[in-house]
């Protein structure tokens, strides 16, 4: 809401579509939420208990202290440990859940799915949702003793926006591709086209005074807020410089003291800013006095839980279910959107033949394969991004395997004696990616398609996973399918690794994002599911749930569905 309490005209129109059965209760939180309506109010309006999580204090983004919590300690986390260098263009999760702790956002989306105000104190948007301002907390301190400013937030906004930077996944972010224009560089292309670069409209992003920032869109888009706790939009201080770890200034309660890549991240409580002042956190009672991450590969992190080196992992595999069980501690599981895209570049042979693609998609069993992997959990991949957990899905016609089909296209396609693909794999998320891969390549061979796996340490992967033509490439959740598809699929984004483009998906997508009425939008989305389907660039066959553990000494330790760690209330027993 607004700071003179006007509520935002679509909650009202969300509160009559929920009345009226076309919105769900929780998806009204979520909307009314974003419209700037404090999570606990929307919680109320909805008539929804709050969980536990929602049950913060004031319009804190955290739960409320915990009366039985004990301060002191060291968290201890196996994790896969990378680099970190310029939070702008993380490009994981745990790049960003190393930085998380020291870096934070203007609003932070919770294991409930609803976005709260963080590094913002509140948000509130125009009628028709092309103009939000975000009113910053006052007091809230950098490292070095300086106050969080609007033109802090401007600064990273803009830098985020530079054509130079191209800054990994924020320019796909419906909010952020809102601000862009193409321009012409006066260079031509490979093609003899003009070569052009999309630069930020001018005035899109401002201060009004210290603590107001201001968006300007060039059309209507309802998830500003869940846009600025995507993991490479941490607010950075104006004076960095890559990479972070040699000058670690956020606003977190949290400071980077040690980083070993592929070993361990230190991150210890700000007791003194850099300038010897008394450092006040802005988000209340933080319990830990470290936090510990330690280098372990997806399938040994029980094992270190079980040997007592660490107290918490980041994931098991299903595979691994039963030993968990076996083990004391919580297990702990969030149904979620996170996939693997066996996905085709659609610019680089075989795959620029749209009869190959199809031919690939078509002799493959999606259900079938995910059962081989998850038989229990998860959700059955239909080739178009969009999972069934994702408000707006639009269930298409079940996906039928025609091998013989298949064969037939090969075959119009100039393969009539088969055809031979290899498959780069990272594992990056843990083995389960090469079974997979397996999976698919053994109905592959029904239809006369050889598909070789190549498999690579993670970190090698990591290095081409956008640039190889043929990659089992894991995407984690996104609250929103409109959110991925924007951030995946459009014309220039950097994270459009199959190179797909497609005005009408494109104009198709637009329409559903500017569309509050769920249903509405879920009609909407029949087509922009269609188009990427026929489009055939990809073999998806899960979303996966995702499972993770802790000893029984952590208390408050948060399930979240993108794995996102936020251990402010987090506290060891």
């Amino acid at each position: 809401m607004s700071s003179d309490k006007r509520v935002h005209p679509k909650v009202t129109e969300a509160k009559e579509l929920m009345e009226s059965g076309r919105m769900s209760r929780r998806e009204f939180v979520r909307t009314a939420a974003l419209l700037g309506v404090a999570a606990g109010t929307a919680y109320a309006m909805a008539g929804l208990p709050r969980p536990a999580f929602a049950d913060s204090h004031g319009n804190m983004p955290f739960p409320a202290d915990d009366p039985n919590a004990k301060e002191g300690g060291i968290l201890k986390v196996a994790m896969q440990i990378q680099k970190v260098e310029d939070p702008a263009t993380f490009s994981w999760v745990e790049m960003g859940n190393q930085a998380r702790h020291m870096m934070e956002y203007l609003a932070m989306t919770g294991p409930d799915n609803v976005t709260r105000p963080m590094l913002a104190e509140k948000w509130e948007a125009n009628d028709d949702l092309t103009e939000w301002k975000f009113h910053l907390r006052k007091g809230v301190m950098w490292h070095n003793g300086e106050e969080l400013k609007a033109e802090h937030v401007v600064w990273n906004v803009t830098r985020w926006l530079d054509a130079d930077l191209a800054a990994g996944g924020i320019i796909g972010l419906s909010t952020y591709s809102a601000m862009l224009e193409e321009h012409d560089t006066g260079e031509k292309d490979d093609d003899g086209e003009p070569k052009m670069v999309k630069k930020m409209i001018p005035g899109s992003v401002s201060a009004d005074g210290d603590y107001t920032v201001v968006f300007k869109l060039k059309k209507p888009v309802l998830s500003v807020a869940e846009d600025c706790y995507n993991y490479p939009t941490a607010i950075c201080h104006p004076s960095f410089k890559a990479p972070l770890s040699d000058n670690p200034i956020g606003t977190g309660p949290f400071t980077l003291a040690e980083l070993k890549v592929g070993e361990k991240c230190i991150l210890k409580r700000v007791t003194k800013t850099t300038d010897g002042k008394d450092f006040v956190y802005w988000g209340g009672k933080v319990y830990l006095d470290e936090i510990h991450y330690y280098n372990f590969d997806e399938d040994n992190q029980l094992v270190a839980l079980a040997g007592g080196d660490v107290d918490a992992i980041y994931e098991f595999g299903v595979e691994q279910m039963e030993l968990a069980k076996s083990l004391p501690g919580k297990v702990l599981a969030a149904k979620t959107a996170q996939t693997l895209l066996l996905r085709m570049q659609v610019d680089q042979p075989p795959f620029d033949d749209p009869k190959v693609r199809a031919a690939m998609t078509m002799a493959v069993d999606n259900a079938r394969a995910k059962a081989l992997v998850f038989p229990e959990g998860g959700s059955v991949g239909e080739n178009h991004h969009v999972c069934e957990i994702h408000p707006e899905y639009f269930k298409l016609p079940e996906m039928k395997r025609d091998v013989d089909g298949a064969k037939a296209l090969l075959a119009e396609a100039g393969h009539k004696d088969g055809l031979e693909v290899t498959i780069d794999v990272g594992n990056t998320d843990g083995p389960w990616h090469q079974t997979l891969c397996e999976a698919v390549r053994d109905q592959l061979k029904d239809a006369g398609i050889k598909m070789n796996i190549n498999v690579m340490p993670a970190s090698k992967f990591w290095e081409i996973w956008d640039k190889t033509p043929f990659g089992a490439v894991a995407w984690t959740h996104r609250p929103l399918g409109t959110m991925v598809l924007s951030l995946a699929y459009r014309k220039g984004v950097p994270w459009n690794e199959t190179h797909f483009d497609d005005p009408e998906f494109e104009a198709a997508l637009d329409d559903a994002e500017a569309t509050l009425d769920v249903e509405e939008r879920r009609a909407k989305m029949e087509k922009v599911e269609k188009i990427l389907q026929d489009a055939n660039i990809m073999i998806e066959p899960l979303f996966r749930p995702v499972y993770t553990m802790t000893s029984e000494a952590v208390n408050g330790y948060p399930a979240h569905p993108t794995q996102y760690h936020q251990f402010n209330k987090v506290w060891k027993s």
